[in-house]
């Protein structure tokens, strides 16, 4: 019993940490100097949602970073990112 929880705990945790990688990596969410009232939560929000959208998005096979350098020089591309975070 004790096993398996600290399996589903380790595997939580790994989780977790992929994903702050990530952000970090990707959006280099670390360096953020954002500190007031809620707007560390709504940019951690939209951050999210943008690494959603990329994530979502196959029909280019490039890194995040380079989808999203991109997706902020190319409007088509921006908009094709949005078309596939919209969809199911």
């Amino acid at each position: 019993m004790l096993k398996r929880n600290g399996l589903a705990i380790r595997q939580h945790w790994s989780i977790e940490n992929q994903e702050h990688w990530v952000l970090d990596v990707t959006f280099n969410e670390d360096r953020c100097r954002i500190r007031s009232l809620n707007s560390p939560r709504n940019l951690a929000v939209i951050r999210r949602m943008s690494l959603n959208a990329v994530n979502q998005e196959t029909t280019l096979k490039r890194s995040l970073r380079q989808k999203r350098k991109r997706a902020a020089m190319n409007d088509e591309y921006m908009m094709l990112l949005l078309k596939s975070f919209c969809q199911d």
